[in-house]
């Protein structure tokens, strides 16, 4: 069997919890310098890369900079860091839950994107745990959308990282979610949603097909209701995206908050955290991959629309 290529560490240091951009040249190709390559393969345009060359901040392996007129080095790598876009602060704490030498878990405010993606890149919750935490490695096991809060579990180790993802894609790990939507007494409870959902990249919304084999599975369960709104457990089966809120809006449940379901809404002004997603990670439970010990993790937080109702239904 023919082995992979070593591939060397980086030269460069994270930045804010984010990693170098790294860069492998193909093993053959018509450019004379790795300028040349660089221009035509990315798009950051010809001014970016030559003031990257100029400033020193494309580097080789080992570490030393990459000059303006340098030679193209067939099947060489090149790390640097790209500018980093202009983000509003998210201005809520990410609480650490558990930690040990394999895991962290923490406690995930809503408006924070799990990893880097798009416009949010230093504002996540890895990039801001490798920072403040002090941990490069972290890495995540699974992934909350932004908008939704609550528990969310970090790997520190990268050898042992698929170990913990493999716990959620063999659907090992138990979850429970907390959501506040309207109480309809006509909608029997409770109950187990199963639909097939597709979503398309590029389009916010997903969707169910009718008539298709279920590829999802939601327990919905209402706790207990007042004032015309209910609070509901929710246990995904299966992890489609926007599950829970899918199948929620389709029972006519849309839940509190959501600016995609049942109607896409304009987005909200970047600094406007004041109507959060009523949708909560509770409960996340599994045996550790690694270790062997039983794990039970309980978020703190609560949903604002249950004590503030006459606020939400303005």
């Amino acid at each position: 069997m023919r082995r992979k290529p070593r591939v060397p560490p980086a030269p460069l240091p994270q930045r804010d919890g984010i990693d170098p951009v790294r860069v492998k040249l193909p093993p053959e190709g018509p450019w004379p310098t790795v300028r040349d390559h660089l221009v035509e393969r990315l798009a950051a345009g010809a001014g970016v890369i030559d003031a990257l060359l100029r400033d020193g901040r494309i580097v080789g392996a080992d570490g030393i900079a990459v000059a303006p007129d340098a030679p193209y080095a067939p099947g060489a790598f090149v790390w640097f860091h790209r500018d980093l876009p202009h983000e509003v602060p998210v201005p809520f704490a990410l609480d650490v839950v558990h930690r040990d030498e394999h895991i962290v878990v923490v406690d995930k405010p809503h408006f924070m994107a799990t990893m880097p993606r798009g416009s949010h890149v230093t504002q996540t919750a890895l990039a801001r745990l490798r920072a403040e935490l002090g941990i490069p490695t972290l890495g995540a096991a699974h992934r909350l959308d932004r908008l939704t809060a609550g528990l969310l579990l970090f790997t520190v180790r990268p050898e042992e990282r698929g170990a913990y993802q493999t716990l959620f894609s063999a659907r090992r790990v138990h979850k429970e979610y907390e959501a506040i939507a309207p109480h309809d007494p006509a909608v029997p409870l409770p109950r187990t949603v199963r639909s097939h959902i597709e979503k398309v990249r590029g389009i916010i919304a997903a969707y169910e097909v009718a008539d298709a084999e279920p590829n999802s599975e939601s327990r919905i369960e209402l706790v207990e209701h007042r004032a015309g709104l209910g609070r509901y457990r929710l246990t995904p089966h299966t992890g489609r995206t926007h599950q829970l809120r899918v199948h929620m809006n389709a029972l006519g449940l849309p839940i509190l908050g959501d600016p995609v379901y049942p109607v896409v809404a304009d987005p909200a002004a970047p600094g406007d955290f004041r109507r959060p997603l009523q949708l909560l990670s509770r409960v996340l439970e599994f045996t550790d991959p690694v270790t062997g010990a039983a794990h039970r993790f309980v978020s703190d937080r609560t949903l604002g629309a249950w004590s503030a109702y006459d606020t939400w239904a303005q």
